[in-house]
């Protein structure tokens, strides 16, 4: 019996203009197929012209210039629909999303549609739900008592992953997805007997947890900061906001 975790995956990851999820912009992005350990992954790339300057600090991080993104990249609209519709693909496949930090990339696909196409992803998903899989989340509640960061360098450090090129999406995604199936080994008698869609389900409740402790840690250190426990999406602000 092949378990979910030495099987078929993808992974998503974006490259953005900031961290904010309702004002900045994505300015790269990839989708990793792997269909086994090992295997050589199916690789889809995008460069996005944001239509908006792009922060010095944002291109410190992942390298992207204004002129690189204006003479190389394409227009966002065309390129959320294609984002979009490969998800879905993923969704109807019944093919685990592996999303590192789910809320702030999906979120911000989110948005972008809604910006540039006038739709939700939950509309481009349709009927078929996304199956995520979150390393942040699962790795804070597999191993909750473990001291230290949970970047995702940190991440593939711990679980003896390489990361060949930080903050560029396609790398980030597909160290991401080996997190996960290394994860998946390490704590195989906890995942095993959940399904992809199971742990879905579960990693709401973990990531709500985990928000509510950053949240009380926030509070008692008086950082006047608000954690969304919402996930693997916020839900959308209302229009007057």
């Amino acid at each position: 019996m092949t378990h979910w975790y030495e099987g078929p995956l993808a992974a998503f990851d974006t490259e953005t203009t900031g961290v904010d999820v309702e004002t900045d912009r994505i300015v790269s992005a990839a989708l990793v197929v792997q269909d086994a350990p090992g295997a050589r992954p199916r690789v889809s790339r995008w460069l996005v012209n944001p239509g908006v300057p792009v922060p010095a600090g944002a291109t410190e991080v992942h390298g992207l210039t204004d002129d690189h993104l204006q003479r190389n990249g394409r227009w966002p609209s065309p390129v959320m629909s294609e984002i979009a519709e490969l998800l879905a693909e993923q969704a109807a496949a019944a093919r685990p999303l592996v999303v590192m930090n789910a809320p702030f990339d999906l979120t911000l696909l989110d948005r972008e549609l809604r910006r540039h196409r006038a739709s939700s992803l939950g509309d481009r998903l349709g009927s078929a739900p996304l199956r995520v899989l979150d390393p942040r989340v699962l790795d804070k509640h597999l191993d909750r008592y473990r001291k230290g960061r949970r970047t995702l360098t940190d991440l593939c450090a711990h679980y003896e992953v390489t990361l060949a090129e930080a903050h560029d999406a396609a790398a980030d995604a597909l160290a991401a997805l080996e997190v996960v199936r290394a994860l998946g080994r390490r704590f195989a008698a906890r995942l095993e007997r959940l399904s992809p869609a199971e742990l879905h389900t579960l990693q709401t409740t973990w990531h709500a947890a985990q928000a509510r402790g950053l949240q009380a840690w926030f509070a008692r250190s008086g950082t006047p900061e608000t954690v969304d426990t919402s996930w693997p999406l916020r839900p959308a602000l209302p229009a007057a906001a």
